[in-house]
């Protein structure tokens, strides 16, 4: 079974953290929310309280780490060192990372996005440091994949499926939740 860390922070966008458990939880990993905050309970840039499943602390190895964008979500994420340092152990192992909509800027800036082809919300290019801003929706370069925003979750948490357990697998899901 394949394992995924999804990392939540006050003021994430819900529907793209969410949309990523729920999808890659269908295709049979295991997905943990962790939180990168002082506690578990988060509540997300629209008010939605979750609950997270362990805190970064309790973070070990995983087989794809995941960032939700939203605001002020993505800035706690970038401020978080011990996260830095998990993604920057998660590269040099050779492990998936993905972000969505903000996030991918928290990529670009730990220099993750070099050489590679990226995407994320408008007006945050800037802070991507990749080799080609692309517009489309999902992106994946190497052990990178980056999306677009909440109206891109599916079709980003879809991209994770095949990322793990390859296109058959994505196209079975996409057709069980009737992804046009």
């Amino acid at each position: 079974m394949k394992k995924a860390y999804v990392f939540l922070a006050d003021g994430f966008e819900e529907i793209e953290g969410l949309t990523v458990v729920d999808v890659l939880r269908r295709a049979g990993a295991e997905v943990e929310m962790v939180s990168v905050m002082d506690r578990k309970e988060i509540t997300g840039a629209h008010g939605i309280k979750v609950e997270a499943d362990r805190m970064i602390e309790e973070a070990g190895e995983a087989d794809l780490y995941v960032l939700p964008g939203g605001m002020p979500g993505t800035l706690h994420l970038k401020e978080h060192a011990g996260l830095c340092r998990l993604l920057n152990q998660a590269e040099k192992k050779e492990k998936h990372i993905a972000a969505i909509c903000a996030a991918p800027s928290v990529l670009g800036e730990l220099g993750m996005l070099k050489g590679k082809r990226a995407c994320c919300y408008p007006s945050f290019e800037e802070k991507l440091n990749c080799l080609e801003v692309s517009y489309e929706p999902v992106v994946t370069d190497g052990r990178i994949t980056t999306s677009r925003g909440m109206g891109t979750a599916v079709r980003f948490s879809l991209e994770l499926v095949s990322v793990l357990y390859g296109k058959e697998k994505a196209d079975e899901i996409a057709e069980s939740i009737v992804y046009m």
